[in-house]
């Protein structure tokens, strides 16, 4: 049986992408110890920092029976000079399945190809594909249904902006990303989720203004304004940020009942989002447990063939350390986001 890879939210159909959102509402309403994974090792290698993408996967792992490997960059050859192909081949040897959280996406397409068993993106600079289907999952839970829905999505056109953008295309999503000029998302990536809509009856907006974005929204979302890697230009990005972060205003724009999300972890609170925080509770758990219960069901997936924070009329503070976009080169979009 040829393997299958999830290193993007294009490598699942909209069938197989709701399927995925179905089983993981099933585990979640029921949790217990499975043995969907009995006598398989999945190898979670994380060569950046992570809490609820490590946390939820090894969980994950364990809960369908299976025996998870985390493994630090450091720890390994490749942290020595062996090259990514013959890791990949070691591996391979050893265990069913391999979850990568690095930073190019290059490092994935190359564990990916050189390897016999699954690959699965933890996060890379240019995709968080868990979480957006984590968030999927939140979404789902709170509003009942994906089809026909519109998101906000303020801030950097990120690696969250660009999985988000596929995912919610292919469920009939209608998307709005408001960043500022130069930060928007990759153009070959709009371009994609702008076929997807045009097939799913989605749709894609792109502006500047994030009153605009919000305007109606029954999701407003954002991300942080330095990603791992950018803690130099945190200065800079929070003045060219400060305008799309979650505020009074661009909640007063959303519809009444808008679910807002935070992929976390959240740094401190500007003075205007606080205010906003103060006007409701914010409901942390339930999508943090969407991340478990998702990993789950995409590493029993994958072996037989991720984590936002969420509130109702509730803004989070703009910081997450899954948020990242590629440098000034940018990889075109192909069939799984491959870099030229």
């Amino acid at each position: 049986m040829t393997k299958r890879d999830f290193l993007t939210s294009d490598d699942t159909s909209t069938d197989e992408l709701v399927a995925l959102l179905d089983g993981a509402d099933r585990h979640k309403a029921e949790r217990r110890p499975r043995s969907t994974l009995e006598g398989r090792t999945v190898a979670l290698i994380f060569e950046k920092p992570s809490t609820r993408t490590r946390v939820s996967f090894e969980v994950a792992v364990h809960e369908l029976g299976g025996h998870p490997l985390p493994l630090a960059g450091a720890d390994l050859q490749i942290g020595r000079g062996e090259t990514l192909e013959d890791t990949a081949a070691t591996l391979s040897r050893y265990v069913h399945a391999i979850v990568l959280r690095t930073f190019a996406q290059e490092t994935l397409e190359r564990m990916a190809r050189a390897g016999t068993v699954p690959v699965i993106n933890g996060l890379s600079d240019y995709a968080h594909p868990c979480q957006a289907l984590a968030d999927l999952q939140t979404i789902r839970e709170r509003r009942k249904q994906l089809e026909g829905l519109r998101l906000a999505y303020l801030g950097d056109g990120n690696n969250v902006c660009h999985s988000l953008l596929i995912a919610c295309t292919k469920v009939g999503m209608h998307m709005a990303v408001a960043t500022p000029a130069g930060y928007e998302p990759i153009p070959q990536v709009v371009r994609r989720a702008t076929e997807i809509a045009a097939e799913t009856g989605g749709g894609v907006e792109l502006t500047h203004d994030p009153k605009a974005a919000a305007k109606d929204a029954d999701v407003l979302y954002t991300d942080v304004w330095a990603s791992m890697g950018q803690e130099l230009e945190h200065g800079e990005r929070a003045l060219i940020f400060k305008p799309y972060q979650l505020s009074t205003d661009t909640l007063a724009a959303a519809s009444n009942d808008v679910v807002v999300l935070h992929c976390l972890p959240a740094a401190a609170a500007a003075p205007a989002v606080v205010s906003v925080l103060a006007a409701a509770a914010a409901m942390p758990a339930a999508s943090g447990h969407s991340t478990l219960v998702g990993q789950g069901r995409r590493a029993r997936a994958l072996s037989s063939g991720r984590e936002s924070r969420s509130s109702t009329k509730t803004a989070a503070p703009s910081g997450c350390a899954g948020g990242s976009r590629p440098g000034r080169r940018r990889p075109s979009w192909g069939r799984r986001g491959r870099r030229r």
